[in-house]
């Protein structure tokens, strides 16, 4: 079946789709990638195009409106029967992602998602691999900030590690400006139903993964909920998103299908100050309380900006506020020297050498998420002979390891570098 475009752009309207349009508008040359936006509202999607072309100083006039939406299937379908890719930016996802899921491997379109939700994500692997796989449609999640950064930081330092990589601890550092910064009230929700609901896990990976992994020779360093990082200098707490769960799947299929030896991985997050961390321990442990009633979830929702102390809003971050923010992410890699062909076979010396390695970007919501997903989606379209099997859900790791993702990303504002080798 012949499609009419590269990349449709699902939920363009909402607040991360906007910025989404944005850097397509500036990329776009000559019509390549053609695309198109789609969404409830037409006279929303024609507005926002209006808008974009202005921010941009592009004509978008002719830039195709599908309407589509997850409660009508009929308009899935027509939808992913027109893409080659499929760009979602609706969450929650555990609400509205399912559906599209579906009918894109109904359809034929490739799906790429910008979900920080485990839950939703394994459980997509569980459901629709085996599907995917038999229509030759790829479906990759968490291809924004969450967790591109984390997953292909550590594919990044395993392979610029002279030897056996043993473990890598993720530290990442969000800078704001004299604006501040904050964070849109879909992640605020998507974070509380993801608390709400934290137990799915456990059934969820018991029936993905039934064989567990094989136990390291020398386990990495546990750390506390709250400790003093020596690498970093600074109070740490453990990152709430997917970083460890899509790393950690990855380093699955490397094992299973690659034969490569696994990664040990952990994600934190660096803290201004001890007062900072304290008070952080605070109003999440409040958060989590509330989150298991429905009652508790009704309030977080309609009062995100109390809460979380002005970190989440309806209104989401100003212009100027993500202008002014920006992450770094570091990796502190731990291994072996020597290297040991037989993966099955564990090292009996300890880990004796080191790398850390960062990756560096701008605001990381709403500027390093779109990048990260576009050219995600670009490499799914131009680098199919470097693509793993004809189909299937993957991580961005097990999708990306053999392509030129990294450099398009290094190309593209997101930087990719050796601090210690």
């Amino acid at each position: 079946m012949a499609r009419k475009y590269d990349l449709v752009v699902f939920g363009a309207t909402g607040f991360t789709g906007q910025f989404l349009v944005e850097q397509l508008a500036k990329i776009s040359k000559d019509g390549a990638p053609s695309w198109a936006v789609a969404g409830r509202n037409m006279e929303k999607l024609q507005c926002l195009l209006t808008n974009v072309g202005k921010l941009t100083n592009t004509d978008l006039e002719n830039i195709p409106i599908l309407i589509a939406d997850v409660k009508n299937e009929a308009s899935l379908n027509e939808m992913c029967q027109q893409a080659k890719v499929v760009l979602n930016c609706v969450g929650p996802y555990r609400f509205f992602g399912d559906q599209l899921v579906r009918a894109c491997i109904k359809n034929g379109a490739h799906h790429i998602d910008i979900s920080g939700e485990p839950q939703f994500l394994e459980k997509m692997q569980l459901l629709y691999d085996g599907e995917a796989r038999d229509a030759g449609v790829y479906v990759i999640g968490s291809c924004g900030f969450d967790s591109i950064p984390a997953d292909m930081g550590t594919i990044y330092t395993r392979d610029k590690f002279d030897g056996d990589l043993n473990s890598v601890e993720e530290y990442l550092k969000i800078s704001n400006g004299p604006e501040g910064g904050g964070g849109h009230y879909g992640t605020w929700q998507s974070a509380i139903y993801g608390i709400a609901h934290a137990k799915e896990l456990v059934s969820l990976r018991k029936q993905l993964y039934p064989k567990p992994m094989p136990k390291p020779a020398h386990r990495m360093l546990r750390r506390s909920a709250v400790f003093k990082s020596a690498e970093v200098n600074k109070w740490c707490v453990p990152f709430p998103g997917s970083d460890r769960s899509v790393v950690n799947r990855t380093q699955r299929y490397n094992l299973t299908v690659r034969k490569e030896r696994p990664v040990q991985f952990n994600a934190y997050v660096t803290m201004p100050s001890l007062l900072a961390t304290v008070l952080l321990m605070f109003v999440g442990a409040i958060f989590t309380l509330m989150a298991k009633f429905s009652f508790g979830r009704m309030l977080l929702q309609k009062y995100p900006k109390l809460f979380s102390m002005g970190a989440f809003s309806h209104e989401g971050p100003t212009r100027k506020q993500i202008a002014g923010s920006s992450f770094s992410m570091t990796f502190y890699g731990k291994g072996y020297s020597q290297r040991q062909p037989d993966i099955e076979q564990q090292h009996s010396e300890k880990p004796d050498k080191e790398i850390v390695t960062r990756v560096l970007g701008p605001e990381p919501g709403y500027v390093a998420t779109p990048i990260c997903m576009i050219q995600a989606a670009l490499v799914l379209l131009e680098e199919s002979d470097k693509l793993p099997e004809k189909g299937g859900v993957f991580t961005p790791g097990a999708m990306y390891a053999k392509t030129s993702l990294i450099e398009r990303l290094q190309q593209s504002g997101i930087t990719f570098e050796i601090v210690k080798h």
